[in-house]
C-alpha cells in the first residue's frame, strides 16, 4: 500500500528572509493530497489500522469528526487503501467544505453539534460504541479516527521533522548532530501537528545520541478566540475555552490534547516551546503576504504562523537570531480558502481591520 501522504518541498523565502533578518524556510504542507498537513497524521493512523492483523479480512469503515481538513485527509487516505469513510462535522462547517467532502468520495457527511467536541461525541455514541454487539461484527468494523489526540497521529506528523532535517542545507553545526534549524513555527488547533513536531525533534536528538542538545524553539501559534493552548498555559492547567470565537475555525478545538499541554509545559530536552497568539486580522495579513510573495493560498489557521514568523516579536520569542539562523514555517495549508476570500481579507485590512 502506498503512503497516503507525500514528502513536501522545503524552500527558502528570499522575501521573508530579508524581512526577518535570518533565513526563513517554508515547509509546504499545503501540497499534501488533502491540501493540508492532516494527510500525514491521519493518513498514518488509517494505514496502521488497515495493517493491523486484528483487522485482517474485515470490511473496515472509518469515521472521523472534523471541521473539514481532517475529514478531507481521512476520506482520501481511506480511499487509497480501498475503504469507506464517513465524516461528522459541526453546524459551523461551511456548505462548500461539505460539498468538497462528498465530491472526493466520503461515504456520507453528517452535521451535528455547535463545535467539534459535540460532533465527536455524536460520532462515538452512534457509530463506535457497542458495535461489537452487532450481528456482523466478525466481518465488519467501524474504526474511530482521532483528528488530533492520538499517538499515531503525532507519529505521522513527526515524519515531517526528519524530512526538514534532510532537506535543509548543511551547516557546520550539523557535524555535532544538532538539529539544523533554530526554530519551527507551527499552528496549533487540537495539538496534532504541534505534538508531532515536538516528538519528531525528540526522536531526532535521541537517534543521534546528543548528550546536551542545543535548544530548538517550537513557536506554537494560535488566533485569539481559538487559543486553547495559550488559554491553558495562562491558567497553568488544562482548560477549555467557553467557545470558539475566531474566524480561524480550523483551530476550533475548545481544549487541546492533554499531551499538547504537557509538551508546552515540560518539553523534552533540547526543545523549547513558546506560545504566540494573534488576531484574525493578523492571520489574514499572513494569508495575504503569502499569496503576494509566493502565490500560495492558505486559510487563516495557517496564516497566523506566517504572520508570527514575519513580525518583530519573533525576535522576542526566539532570542539571539543572527543572519545565519534558520526558521522553518510549517505552511500547514487548509482547504477553507478561496481567491475571493483572500481578496476580501485584503479589502478589510485596507479598511482598518485589526
Amino acid at each position: 500500500m502506498r503512503n497516503p501522504w507525500i514528502e513536501t518541498p522545503l524552500i527558502e523565502s528570499a522575501a521573508f528572509s530579508k524581512a526577518v533578518g535570518c533565513k526563513v524556510f517554508l515547509k509546504l504542507e499545503l501540497l499534501q493530497p488533502s491540501g493540508s498537513f492532516k494527510s500525514r497524521g491521519i493518513g498514518f493512523s488509517i494505514l496502521q489500522s488497515r495493517l493491523d492483523p486484528e483487522n485482517d479480512g474485515k470490511e473496515l469503515h472509518f469515521y472521523i469528526s472534523s471541521g473539514g481538513n481532517a475529514g478531507l485527509a481521512a476520506v482520501l487516505a481511506a480511499r487509497d487503501i480501498g475503504c469507506s469513510c464517513t465524516v461528522i462535522v459541526p453546524y459551523t462547517t461551511k456548505p462548500a467544505m461539505i460539498a468538497k467532502l462528498r465530491a472526493i468520495g466520503a461515504t456520507d457527511v453528517f452535521q451535528h453539534g455547535n463545535n467539534w467536541f459535540e460532533a465527536d461525541t455524536y460520532l462515538r455514541e452512534n457509530f463506535i460504541d457497542n458495535q461489537d454487539e452487532q450481528p456482523d461484527a466478525a466481518k465488519r468494523k467501524n474504526i474511530y479516527v482521532a483528528p488530533f489526540d492520538h499517538p499515531r497521529v503525532w507519529e505521522g506528523a513527526a515524519i515531517m521533522v526528519e524530512e526538514i532535517a534532510r532537506q535543509l542545507p548543511p551547516r557546520e553545526e550539523t557535524a555535532s548532530g544538532a538539529f539544523p534549524a533554530d526554530a519551527i513555527v507551527c499552528s496549533v488547533g487540537g495539538g496534532g501537528l504541534f505534538n508531532g513536531v515536538v516528538s519528531g525533534l525528540e526522536t531526532y536528538q535521541q537517534s543521534r545520541k546528543i548528550a546536551a542538545p542545543k535548544d530548538t524553539y517550537v513557536v506554537a501559534t494560535e488566533t485569539k478566540g481559538a487559543d486553547s493552548l495559550a488559554h491553558s498555559i495562562r491558567h497553568g492547567s488544562l482548560q477549555s475555552l467557553p467557545a470558539i470565537t475566531s474566524q480561524a475555525t480550523s483551530l476550533g478545538a475548545v481544549c487541546v490534547a492533554p499531551r499538547a499541554f504537557e509538551n508546552a509545559q515540560s518539553p523534552p530536552a533540547g526543545v523549547k516551546v513558546v506560545s504566540a497568539v494573534g488576531s484574525d486580522a493578523e492571520a489574514a495579513q499572513g494569508v495575504v503576504r503569502l499569496a503576494d510573495e509566493h502565490r500560495l493560498q492558505v486559510e487563516l489557521a495557517c496564516g497566523i504562523s506566517v504572520h508570527v514568523a514575519l513580525m518583530i516579536r519573533l525576535r522576542e520569542l526566539v532570542p539571539d537570531l543572527t543572519p545565519d539562523s534558520r526558521v522553518v514555517v510549517v505552511v500547514c495549508g487548509g482547504s477553507n480558502v478561496t481567491t475571493e476570500m483572500i481578496v476580501e481579507y485584503r479589502q478589510q485590512l485596507g479598511e482598518g481591520w485589526k
